[in-house]
């Protein structure tokens, strides 16, 4: 596959553009070489600017839960779009979003709606301290709740992909008000808030681990969370700016009878246009200004092309149901891929749930972040870029989630199994010439 075109088209963004993109991740430099350039989707495939095709697993990182371009939702972005992109006052289609999220999701009584799924933790953290008044907070490694002060403390995504959990320019002061514990340990909560409980404004948390690949929670872990965070009357924040709308219709948390006290959501919701909320208890969310005394705003929060877009999205998703084919072939591609690099003698553990799946490159499947810390990144790198050249597009780092939409066929997926049996063979024989 030629990539020429791409090759030029990066260094070009380099000479204007902060490392030559947008989000640190899509530089390409956890697995080597230069980051395609990408020209359009349809359904399940991404066609760069070189006009290469590949089977997309990226899925713009969540939010094409439909796949690319669908029309029912890019003619409705049209309509809108003619009507004017934006007025800075309110449209009716943010209550008919707003009435959706909160139909699906019985924890969230009142929203407010941001531009990305960073304001939305930010603000949720914000508010939580403004109704307890408390400042310490509570979060877990590898764990990734956008580029927010308080929050890139041993995060995820990116910041792990570059292996430095903690970003220059953080304050120590903010930092120390962020307590981090390791996800799936309850004893290590337990023992933070029986010394520090009346500190604690709240615990943050992906209900499934989605930013350092994805990571399933115990059993009972986010219920036990529920219980110490009622105890010491702090307030729980699930982050389902990925799971949300993504694993079924609604958030992971309906799966399990979970009820937070505030949710984060993004991705799906806007159906690949910027938007994300905030949203929980009327009792907490009432304290947002102009009601309270908590502020937030943003210029293009709401506006009218990200709100049909997630309409749309939402009513296609509620009507087509498509939940249950989504796990099953995930679950086909996710064991394929993990069947595939045992036949290689390769060290390989799949977990998935839903329509997300990582492939670890570790005997052991991970339940935290010392454990993902511990994959074989070299191995990745090669299982990358092995799938590329075979015309499979995957996130581009061992610590992302992959996505599969409805428009993955089993087609795609056999495809994908079968590139990955030559790629763990091509491994294979490179170890054996190599030793």
């Amino acid at each position: 596959m030629g990539k020429k075109m791409s090759k030029v088209a990066f260094s070009e963004a380099e000479r204007y553009i902060a490392g030559g993109v947008d989000s640190p991740v899509r530089a390409f430099k956890a697995v080597g070489g230069d980051p395609l350039f990408i020209q359009k989707g349809k359904g399940s495939r991404i066609y760069d600017i070189d006009g290469n095709e590949y089977i997309d697993y990226v899925g713009s990182w969540g939010p094409a839960v439909l796949g690319h371009a669908p029309e029912e939702v890019i003619d409705a972005v049209k309509r809108v779009t003619e009507q004017g992109l934006s007025f800075g006052a309110p449209t009716i289609l943010e209550t008919e979003l707003a009435k959706r999220v909160i139909e699906a999701i019985p924890s969230i009584e009142r929203v407010r709606f941001v531009s990305s799924g960073t304001e939305a933790t930010m603000s949720a953290l914000r508010l939580a301290r403004g109704f307890t008044g408390r400042e310490n907070i509570v979060k877990f490694s590898g764990c990734y709740h956008g580029h927010v002060d308080s929050l890139l403390v041993e995060a995820g995504s990116g910041a792990t992909t570059f292996g430095s959990p903690t970003s220059l320019g953080i304050p120590q002061d903010f930092a120390r008000h962020t307590i981090v514990l390791p996800y799936n340990d309850i004893d290590a909560c337990y023992n933070v808030f029986k010394e520090k409980g009346n500190t604690i404004a709240c615990v943050i948390v992906e209900p499934v681990a989605g930013n350092m690949g994805t990571v399933l929670p115990g059993e009972n872990f986010l219920g036990d969370l529920k219980e110490i965070t009622l105890k010491y009357k702090s307030i729980l924040i699930f982050d389902e700016v990925l799971t949300g709308f993504r694993i079924t219709y609604g958030g992971y948390q309906n799966l399990i009878g979970v009820k937070p006290d505030l949710t984060c959501l993004g991705k799906v919701i806007g159906g690949g246009m910027p938007v994300a909320l905030y949203g929980g208890k009327e009792e907490i969310m009432s304290l947002v200004s102009p009601q309270g005394d908590v502020y937030q705003a943003g210029t293009l929060s709401g506006n009218p092309l990200a709100m049909i877009s997630g309409i749309k999205t939402l009513d296609i998703l509620k009507r087509e149901k498509p939940y249950v084919y989504l796990h099953q072939t995930t679950e086909e591609l996710a064991l394929g891929l993990e069947e595939e690099a045992k036949r290689a003698d390769l060290p390989a553990k799949a977990s998935f749930i839903g329509s997300m799946f990582t492939l670890f490159f570790s005997d052991k499947r991970p339940e935290n972040f010392d454990m993902v810390k511990r994959c074989d990144t070299s191995l990745f790198s090669q299982y990358f870029n092995g799938m590329l050249k075979n015309g499979v597009y995957l996130p581009p780092s061992q610590f992302e989630t992959n996505f599969v939409s409805c428009a993955h066929t089993k087609d795609d997926i056999r495809r994908t199994v079968d590139a990955s049996r030559e790629v763990f063979r091509d491994i294979k024989r490179q170890k054996r010439f190599l030793s």
